[in-house]
């Protein structure tokens, strides 16, 4: 059963968005303002394994927290940092990110 957490899909991915994205646009990440939400999802990833990696030694420390990682919606924080870019640059948003609108 899954237990949403402020208003995220957990509290993993609530965490690392707040600690680890907050305040990063798409082209931040991927180098393309409106990257497909599927590439984007990837790239979110990929950047939060690397920064573990690049920040700790091998060891306990760096498996839990890569362990953590596997908890993370990485739709949903991609979904939300597209609508955010929409939201900001006072586009429309494209109906496939409508889910991950928050109020």
């Amino acid at each position: 059963m899954s237990q949403t957490y402020n208003g995220w899909s957990n509290y993993a991915t609530w965490r690392v968005n707040l600690e680890v994205f907050d305040g990063l646009t798409p082209s931040d990440i991927t180098g393309r303002a409106l990257p497909a939400v599927s590439d984007l999802k990837d790239a979110l990833q990929e950047w939060a394994e690397q920064a573990i990696e690049d920040s700790s030694s091998e060891g306990l420390a760096r498996d839990y927290a890569l362990a953590f990682l596997s908890d993370v919606d990485w739709w949903d924080i991609a979904n939300h940092m597209l609508v955010d870019y929409y939201v900001e640059e006072d586009m429309p948003i494209p109906e496939e990110l409508w889910g991950s609108v928050r109020a």
